[in-house]
């Protein structure tokens, strides 16, 4: 049986489509690691075009955005786990 999340569905989705290449969501849904690894990859991307290494930058903003692309489609479609392995479950998500 899967069991649904405590954590506010419309929070995670809001999160992570506007804050997600900096994963935001993923400390709001007690993924630590996952979200320091987002927040990294967003400082390196910024560290790389500041100094004049714009190709690797642009590179690694890509990835970091497919990533939050990737969650984004996962928590709208209710398939996401919070950090205890709990589903955040869209309004209305029946769980079997």
């Amino acid at each position: 049986m899967k069991t649904p999340s405590d954590k506010n569905y419309i929070v995670a989705v809001c999160l992570s489509a506007i804050f997600g290449v900096l994963g935001i969501h993923h400390f709001y849904l007690g993924r630590y690691i996952e979200g320091i690894i987002d927040l990294s990859m967003a400082i390196l991307a910024f560290y790389l075009y500041i100094n004049g290494l714009v190709l690797w930058a642009v590179l690694v903003f890509i990835i970091d955005s497919l990533h939050t692309f990737i969650i984004t489609i996962l928590l709208l479609t209710g398939s996401f786990k919070d950090g205890k392995g709990f589903y955040i479950c869209y309004p209305g998500q029946k769980l079997t």
